[in-house]
């Protein structure tokens, strides 16, 4: 009978094994998106919160505790996440301007979006918005400027009043209820009957170009143009310039005006200059803590903060201190992704490298770290937690504290621009350059494989795989090589099945299959012996130009494509995830990771980093707390995997447990016992060692005695 049931037993664990892991409905949001919001395009005060537009979405952000709530279309109403004007009727509703996706607004709960397709809304391009003491939306669009009531609309154009051009930059109304209105045509002043228009052949407006207005408490209009700013009292007229003033730069994007009267005004390239009628002050990035000098938009609070909005961020200056204030993902064009063993994600941009640990996010750049050039193609962590980065500049080792570059001046590097990165059983580095191969590198000692002294086919060395025998396989721009430390295998269109020989995506399964992307060729497999190819015309493959790759734990392929989003790919059945039916914020995906908690990680070109996990993403903030209690016991896919020699085993007990962790081989004999012992409840992260065990597929089963699972890992030396 003994013996009966431990047949049983490990029949049952074999069952588990084998059968699909089952995903239970989640509360939690299946799509996430983090863009970057380094274009700040509007601001406006409400007590104590300031709302900030982006070109990443809305953010409110408590000015006292500097705590931000985010906005974008992936979880609220927003239209766009491009929010280029922002204003607070005296309801307290939010009206946001977008760019491309209309007018919305927000009364803290609902959202109600206008659009030229639902609405009177003359165009999706809001760049101004200002409300009257009716209570009236002034809208300045790119086909003309619209008044809302509430009910009805009313379009002015060119065709239809005396508006001089109907792309609208800009709405300030005075004390009288006259609205200014700056447009791409002029400056016109318009009082609910007559217009009056002033330009450059009827007025000393020193541009038609008008992209800021502000009144002063005269009743002095400061106009701000491309070609400088003019104070306009009604009569006459005054031009500042940098040619005959202070002015740092002629474009002129933002003014404010303090209690004292000093204008501050932002410039496209000068910073910030504060002018009190006298005495020019220039604030930039060389002289103050201003984030960049593009400055885009201007507020002041009630203590006069400036809130300054820059290409750059959000800056806050008291008159003594500089603030900062990190937005997060430093750009939206997302070119790598990878993973450590303590689940921090590490993202390369095209402006820099960001580390996200599921609360904060840390950017390091050309400017604040050792970082050769913000354009981060790849990324690979070897097993000491060393973050190798690729960039267009040159290589950098990455220990937490401490970077080494290496570059072509400095190193055996053969070119500069590192476009793969992979890492071997004996943790040595092998670099793909653009132009100069392949180059292996132990820590000390360089050794470069090109078209001249190897069998590599082409110079541009776009991806790198190693499978289970130590083999590299390299993807290139003239087609695919294995190369086993002495003899290189070429494929190419001519001579095997590869649908395209510019490789630009490279990954092996548990079963040691190659699955490679190919520019504008489709998708193939190879087992080493037979070729399969998936494309446009057999498959559901949304686009044959297949940027990356990434395999999940129950081996499903997610296929990044160009600018026909996502796919998944189950050996079978197809699903494809775009814009118009999910929340993928881009369809170009040229980065994808996969966490330990399923969630997939997707970087995108324009649209910035995506999340997403059917049944709910899970961002693994809990890690912040101190080990709190779990609802369900739950074992976790471990990281990474594949993984060489270590790895992480996470796992939550809802209660306190005698808990067993076995490691199993694919015939189901059991090699070891990692845990067995009497753990408290709570999350239970474990480092699992196999450097004594050949490459090969793994299972390791978590049993206590109300719940057991398993989970398949990949060891690759």
């Amino acid at each position: 009978m003994k013996k009966f049931l431990q047949l049983l037993s490990l029949a049952l664990i074999w069952l588990l094994i084998l059968a699909k892991d089952v995903s239970f409905p989640q509360t939690n949001p299946e799509w996430i998106n983090f863009t970057a919001v380094n274009y700040i395009q509007a601001l406006v005060i409400e007590a104590d919160y300031i709302w900030v537009g982006t070109n990443g979405g809305l953010i409110k952000l408590n000015m006292l505790t500097g705590e931000k709530i985010n906005y974008n279309r992936s979880n609220s109403g927003l239209p766009n996440n491009n929010v280029l004007a922002i204003s607070i009727d005296e309801q307290g509703n939010k009206w946001i301007g977008t760019g491309g996706g209309g007018l919305a607004k927000f009364d803290g709960i609902n959202w109600t979006v206008y659009n030229a397709s639902n609405s009177g809304l003359p165009d999706n391009w809001v760049w101004a918005i200002s409300i009257d003491l009716q209570g009236n939306k002034w809208i300045g669009t790119l086909e003309g400027l619209a008044k809302f009531d509430g009910v009805n609309w009313t379009v002015y154009n060119t065709s239809n009043s005396g508006l001089p051009d109907n792309w609208v930059w800009a709405i300030s109304i005075d004390l009288q209820g006259n609205k200014w209105i700056g447009t791409g045509g002029g400056l016109a002043k318009f009082d609910g009957v007559n217009w009056t228009i002033y330009n450059k052949s009827n007025s000393d407006l020193p541009d038609n170009d008008v992209r800021a207005i502000s009144i002063d408490s005269q009743g002095n209009k400061w106009i701000g143009t491309l070609e400088g700013l003019a104070k306009f009292d009604g009569a006459n007229w005054t031009v500042y310039n940098t040619s005959n003033s202070g002015l740092p730069d002629n474009n002129v994007l933002a003014i404010s005006i303090d209690l004292q009267g000093n204008k501050w005004i932002g410039t496209w390239r000068g910073g910030l200059a504060n002018f009190d009628g006298v005495n020019w002050t220039i604030y930039n990035t060389s002289n103050s803590g201003l984030s960049n000098n593009n400055v885009r938009v201007i507020s002041i609070d009630l203590q006069g903060n400036k809130w300054i909005g820059t290409g750059g961020g959000l800056t806050k200056f008291d008159s003594g201190n500089w603030t900062v204030y990190n937005t997060g993902l430093p750009d939206n064009n997302v070119l790598a992704i990878s993973i450590d063993a303590q689940g921090n994600k590490w993202v390369g941009t095209g402006g820099g490298l960001a580390m996200f640990d599921g609360v904060n996010w840390t950017v390091y750049n050309t400017t604040n770290s050792g970082l050769p050039d913000n354009d981060v193609r790849t990324i690979s962590i070897d097993s000491q937690g060393n973050k190798w980065i690729g960039t267009g500049g040159g290589l950098a080792k990455f220990d937490g504290v401490n970077w080494i570059v290496y570059k072509t001046s400095n190193s055996g590097l053969p070119n500069n621009e590192v476009r793969a990165i992979a890492i071997d059983g004996q943790e040595n580095k092998w670099v793909g350059t653009s132009g100069g191969g392949l180059a292996k590198f132990d820590g000390l000692n360089w050794r470069v494989y090109n078209t001249s002294n190897s069998g590599l086919p082409d110079n541009d060395v776009l991806a790198i795989s190693i499978d289970f025998q130590g083999n590299k396989w390299i993807g290139t721009g003239g087609g695919l090589a294995k190369f086993d430390g002495v003899n290189w295998i070429v494929y190419n269109t001519s001579n095997s099945g590869l649908p395209g020989n510019v490789v630009l995506a490279l990954v092996i399964d548990s079963q040691g299959n190659k699955w490679i992307g190919t520019w504008g060729a489709g998708l193939a497999k190879f087992d080493g012996a037979n070729w399969t190819v998936y494309n446009t015309s057999n498959s559901g493959l949304p686009n044959n130009d297949v940027r990356t790759i990434a395999i999940d734990g129950q081996e499903n392929m997610w296929i990044g494509t160009y600018d026909r989003g996502l796919a998944k790919f189950d050996g079978v059945n197809w699903r494809v995830y775009n814009t118009s039916n999910s929340g993928l914020p881009s369809n170009y995906v040229y980065a994808i990771a996969i966490d330990r908690q399923g969630n997939k990680w997707i970087g995108t070109d324009g649209g910035g980093l995506a999340v997403y996990c059917e049944g709910g993403v899970i961002l693994d903030i809990n890690e912040k707390e101190e080990n709190p209690i779990p609802k369900k016991f739950s074992l976790y896919q471990n990281y990474p995997n594949p993984f060489n020699s270590s790895t992480i085993i996470e796992f939550e007990l809802a209660e306190n447990s005698d808990v067993k962790l076995e490691l199993y081989d694919v015939l189901g004999r059991k090699l070891r016992t990692i845990i067995s012992n009497e753990l408290q409840a709570g999350r239970h992260q474990f480092r699992f060692d196999a450097a004594d065990l050949p490459s090969g597929i793994y299972f390791y089963v978590l049993s206590t005695n109300k719940f057991i699972e398993s989970k398949k890992m990949v060891l690759m030396k």
